[in-house]
């Protein structure tokens, strides 16, 4: 099937191709030749291009902004009793966030950014079993723009906020031996793979006669624990050196002091998120728009030089006629009598095979009078 496709292909590009004989006749047509052959090699690179992007949006192409954190809290004061108010005073604390310049119409939730989200209490205030607040993401959880935390209480009170990134792809802490050694903190499976791979390249830590095995130096011996192993064994040994990434740590202090009610403390954290190149690299490769016009303009081009053909065949037939037209019409005659003779014959057979009617036989041989006349000096019907 491929290879029909490119013969299909070399033969639409060979259809669009001036003959030479024509280009001859019209030198400015070269400019037309020349635009061929730039398109070709657009084409071309067009289509490498499209691999490149095709290979490109496989991977996770992210890009760094930052996320500002918003926390804040209100105080509701507990009221003499017959009023309709709290009987008991109360704060609310309100988690929230945005991303800052985000591009497009449509927000990113602020619960997306996160795995989960701890908030420890004074434990003094609210004892071991109810200071802790926690919210951990789950196949069915909703997305939401923050976070609230609701308790009795009329003093400040120390907390601390425990964020945990939600990278996609997941990304590890290394252990610190092997971190130090690869220069490499908290990242991806693949991105830590690549950076043991490069040091063991530098190094020249692989067997020159065993290629699948590599020699350990004293880094390794420390951090593996072995003088030397496979390649294979990499993935199992590397697994017990990952470790889940650290939190972001936030220390809040919620005052109930009517003062404070108006201040929002404000947090900036780095968090990656999808690069808007990737959607415009996906609707690059999904349009279709442009390839719809572009066959349109490719079928007006063979139709141009088909027609461009057959006018130079019509000035080919004028131009003999015109130089001598005696000798033209005779040998156009005799040619016609030639395939008359030929598509007899043919019609002859098949009337004897029981293709064809006599009756049709019959008209062809009676149109044929006048190509067999004496004047055109046709032996065709002496036999």
């Amino acid at each position: 099937g491929r290879q029909v496709a490119v013969l299909a292909k070399r033969r639409k590009m060979a259809d669009k191709v001036l003959p030479q004989r024509i280009r001859d006749l019209v030198p400015e047509s070269q400019a037309y030749m020349d635009l061929l052959a730039f398109e070709r090699k657009l084409d071309q690179t067009i289509a490498r291009k499209r691999m490149e992007i095709q290979e490109a949006i496989k991977k996770p192409i992210m890009q760094k902004r930052k996320l500002r954190i918003y926390i804040s809290n209100t105080y509701t004061p507990s009221k003499p009793e017959g009023e309709e108010a709290e009987k008991v005073s109360s704060w609310e604390l309100r988690v929230e966030g945005k991303l800052l310049e985000e591009p497009g119409k449509q927000k990113r939730k602020f619960s997306s950014f996160f795995k989960s989200l701890v908030i420890e209490l004074d434990k003094e205030l609210y004892g071991p079993d109810n200071h802790l607040v926690e919210w951990h993401r789950m196949p069915t959880t909703q997305e939401t723009d923050g976070f609230q935390v609701k308790r009795p209480g009329d003093v400040n009170v120390k907390c601390t906020l425990l964020l945990m990134l939600d990278h996609q792809p997941p990304q590890y802490k290394l252990d610190p031996r092997l971190a130090r050694l690869l220069g490499v903190h908290t990242q991806t499976r693949a991105s830590i793979m690549q950076a043991l791979w490069l040091y063991i390249k530098n190094n020249k830590l692989q067997d020159s006669h065993e290629k699948e095995y590599i020699n350990c130096n004293r880094y390794f011996r420390q951090i593996f624990g072995c003088p030397r192993m496979r390649f294979s064994e990499i993935p199992m040994k590397l697994a017990g050196l990952l470790q889940h990434p650290d939190p972001i740590i936030i220390n809040h202090i919620i005052s109930v002091d009517p003062t404070d009610q108006k201040k929002t403390a404000c947090y900036d954290i780095d968090v990656e998120v999808d690069d808007p190149l990737k959607g415009q690299m996906n609707s690059f490769l999904s349009s279709t728009t442009n390839q719809q016009e572009i066959a349109a303009l490719e079928m007006k081009i063979h139709e141009t030089i088909e027609y461009i053909n057959q006018l130079k065949t019509e000035r080919d037939f004028m131009l003999s006629f015109s130089n001598n037209p005696q000798e033209f019409i005779q040998d156009w005659l005799k040619s016609q009598c030639r395939d008359l003779k030929n598509y007899s014959v043919r019609l002859y057979f098949q009337v004897f095979l029981g293709l064809c009617s006599k009756k049709a036989y019959g008209e062809l041989l009676h149109h044929s009078f006048l190509y067999t006349c004496s004047y055109v000096q046709c032996k065709y019907m002496e036999n």
